[in-house]
């Protein structure tokens, strides 16, 4: 008697501004799916005890390096576990230049891409309600600008300005084939 074939899972990244939703939109979403996980790409950020280098403005070398080797680990892990049947929601700030790049490394074959665009003021709106400083080196009208000018448009991209938490899942949800990449 053979196995069956084992079911490949899908990455699905979240990406936007800080303060867009991305946290507790992709926990919300891994809770709505039977098989899940949850990446929270700045978790690799928060391994490095010593010698992190942030990124700022005007980035060094090393912050250059340690976010290419954040992102490396961040699509490592989603192939991973969607190789083992999982969907991966991976939900980080990955716009600019760095955003087509990320999605390459990427190779499981069903790949999903939301972009949460909601404007500036409700990034500013939703910044004050926080408990923890996103925004420290950059104010959220240079990361929309960054957004909407420098980063390549791809998936599916959604203004949740006035959607709550679970209404932004259930659109994700309907539009999952348009986020395909």
């Amino acid at each position: 008697m053979t196995s069956p074939a084992p079911t490949t899972g899908r990455v699905i990244v979240i990406t936007g501004a800080m303060a867009a939703g991305k946290s507790t939109v992709a926990e919300l979403l891994a809770h709505q799916l039977p098989t899940s996980v949850h990446i929270r790409g700045d978790a690799f950020r928060r391994m490095v005890i010593n010698g992190r280098a942030d990124m700022t403005p005007n980035p060094t070398p090393e912050a250059d390096a340690q976010l290419a080797l954040r992102y490396d680990l961040a699509a490592h892990t989603a192939d991973l576990y969607a190789a083992h049947g999982f969907d991966a929601i991976v939900q980080d700030v990955i716009i600019g230049t760095e955003l087509q790049g990320f999605i390459d490394r990427i190779r499981t074959p069903s790949r999903h891409l939301v972009v949460l665009s909601p404007t500036v003021s409700a990034l500013e709106w939703r910044e004050e309600q926080r408990t923890k400083a996103g925004y420290v080196h950059f104010s959220p009208k240079v990361l929309d600008d960054v957004l909407r000018r420098q980063t390549a448009h791809i998936g599916y991209w959604l203004d949740s300005s006035t959607q709550t938490p679970d209404e932004t899942v259930a659109d994700i949800l309907e539009n999952l084939d348009r986020a395909r990449v």
